[in-house]
C-alpha cells in the first residue's frame, strides 16, 4: 500500500496544475453537492408516505453517525499521514490528525448509500462521485489507499444502516408533524383550497 500511495501522489505532481487544483477543491465541493442532493431529496419526498419522507429525512443522521465512528476509529488506531516529509498536492495536515479512516471517504460513500436508500435511481451519480471523492484524497497525498478504501466502505456500510435503524422511530413522528407544517408535506401555506 505504501508503494502504491508513492507512485499516485508522486503522478499527482505531474499532472496539470487545474487538475491537482480541482482534486482538492473537489472533494470539499462534492460534499456541498451530497448537501444538495439530500435537500432534493427532501423536497422529492415531502408527498410521499410517510416511511419515504423518514428515510430522506434521517439519510444525514446516518452520515453523522458514520463520520463520528470514523472519529473514534482514528483516535484508537492513530495511523500517521503519509505525507510527512513529502511534497505532495495538498499540505499535510499537522501532527495528531490522523489518517485511517479517511474521513472525507466516510462522508461521500456514507451519504452515497444514504441517497441511494432514499432515492434509488441517484446510484449512478452518486456512487462515482463518492469513489472519485475518495481517491482524490490518495491522489493530493493526504491518505494511504487503505484509509481511503475502509473509510469508503465504512461510510457505504454505516450511513445507510443507522438511517434504518432510526427511521421506524422517525416515520410516526413524520406522521404525527406533517400535517403542521405546510412546508414538510408540500401543501400550501394557508392548507387546502
Amino acid at each position: 500500500m505504501d508503494r502504491w500511495y508513492h507512485d499516485i501522489a508522486g503522478f499527482a505532481l505531474t499532472t496539470p496544475g487545474w487538475l491537482r487544483t480541482l482534486a482538492e477543491i473537489g472533494t470539499d465541493a462534492g460534499l456541498f453537492v451530497f448537501a444538495a442532493l439530500f435537500v432534493a431529496c427532501w423536497w422529492r419526498s415531502r408527498r410521499a408516505p410517510a416511511r419515504e419522507l423518514a428515510i430522506g429525512l434521517v439519510g444525514p443522521v446516518g452520515v453523522v453517525a458514520a463520520y463520528v465512528v470514523s472519529e473514534i476509529v482514528k483516535l484508537l488506531v492513530r495511523e500517521e499521514r503519509p505525507c510527512r516529509g513529502i511534497t505532495t498536492v495538498a499540505a499535510c495536515p499537522p501532527p495528531g490528525d490522523w489518517s485511517f479512516p479517511s474521513n472525507h471517504s466516510v462522508v461521500a460513500a456514507g451519504a452515497a448509500g444514504a441517497l441511494i436508500l432514499a432515492w434509488r435511481a441517484l446510484a449512478w451519480v452518486v456512487l462515482p462521485l463518492a469513489a472519485i471523492m475518495a481517491f482524490s484524497r490518495v491522489f493530493v497525498g493526504a491518505h494511504y489507499p487503505h484509509d481511503a478504501a475502509a473509510g469508503f466502505a465504512l461510510g457505504l456500510v454505516l450511513a445507510p444502516l443507522v438511517a434504518l435503524l432510526c427511521v421506524g422511530a422517525v416515520t410516526p413522528l413524520v406522521k404525527l408533524v406533517r400535517p403542521r407544517l405546510p412546508w414538510l408535506s408540500g401543501e400550501p401555506v394557508g392548507g387546502r383550497h
